[in-house]
């Protein structure tokens, strides 16, 4: 099987079958994130991917699930991503998950019926970065995304009925943006309701535009205490049940579950963190680049 570059997948989809159907991101400027610096984003060639995935059930007797990989695979033109979702269910009889990458503005190029005919051909979740809900942070990070663009996006994926999972960062605000960066993402949240969210704390990830502005003052970082507080306030405002996926290796209290049925067990945790976590009155989180 041939991957290009260096590859990377949710932590969510650990065991899943990774199919490398772009090369890249077509955005690619976003400050905090170095993922596909290296790479200009392009399409694999359709027989290439046909290749891998018989290649691949050569080597694996039974597959679960399969993730398409690079960034936001969802951009590609709807007839080219049924061809490999069909492809992938011919060669896989046995699976029951695809997922991939996209943003929410692959999501509002598509039409409801297009993304209708990826659902029912067996797409089943996608991955987008929210990042934050405030426009201010989103506009600092470059994410070239507002808050329209996000809502219709959503809309769309819910009409056709293709799960979403929104990852977001605490402590993306900053310092100074901290409390309008939670309360506008948990707002925006509460609007969208993706059906998983996973929640991770900021790591500045060497190299990047962000690290850079962090060293040169002009991004100060969330406080270990402030990123608890971001999660304080985020679990005690959402309004909708979702799958919590905020066991990311950087979160100062791993927690996932059912939102609803979890939410006192987390809120408990978080108490525990402010009074017993190691790092909670450090002045920045010591956190590991991903």
């Amino acid at each position: 099987m041939h991957y290009e570059g260096k590859i990377y997948r949710p932590w969510i989809e650990s065991e899943s079958l990774l199919i490398q159907t772009t090369i890249g991101c077509t955005h690619n400027t976003c400050t905090f994130c170095d993922m596909f610096r290296e790479k200009k984003f392009r399409k694999r060639k359709l027989e290439d991917v046909f290749k891998d995935i018989e290649e691949a059930r050569t080597l694996y007797s039974y597959v679960h699930s399969i993730f398409l990989t690079d960034g936001n695979v969802m951009v590609l033109k709807t007839d080219y991503l049924l061809q490999v979702i069909q492809k992938i269910k011919e060669t896989f009889p046995e699976l029951e998950r695809i997922a991939l990458y996209s943003s929410y503005n692959d999501l509002n190029r598509k039409s409801v019926e297009e993304l209708t005919i990826l659902r029912e051909a067996g797409l089943t979740m996608a991955y987008i970065g929210l990042e934050s809900g405030d426009q201010q942070t989103l506009d600092f990070v470059e994410k070239g995304l507002d808050h329209n663009e996000i809502i219709n996006g959503a809309r769309k994926a819910k009409e056709a009925g293709i799960r979403t999972l929104a990852s977001f960062i605490f402590g993306l605000g900053g310092k100074y943006r901290s409390e309008e960066h939670i309360k506008e993402t948990t707002d925006l949240l509460n609007i969208i309701r993706p059906e998983e969210i996973a929640p991770m704390a900021l790591a500045l990830q060497p190299g990047t535009t962000l690290e850079q502005q962090a060293k040169d003052g002009e991004f100060i970082q969330a406080s270990p205490l402030q990123i608890l507080e971001e999660e304080k306030y985020l679990i005690e405002h959402m309004t909708f049940d979702t799958m919590y996926w905020g066991d990311h290796g950087n979160n100062l209290t791993p927690m996932k579950g059912m939102f609803m049925e979890n939410k006192d067990r987390f809120l408990t945790y978080l108490e525990h963190a402010r009074q017993y976590h190691p790092e909670i009155h450090k002045e920045t989180l010591r956190t590991f680049a991903w």
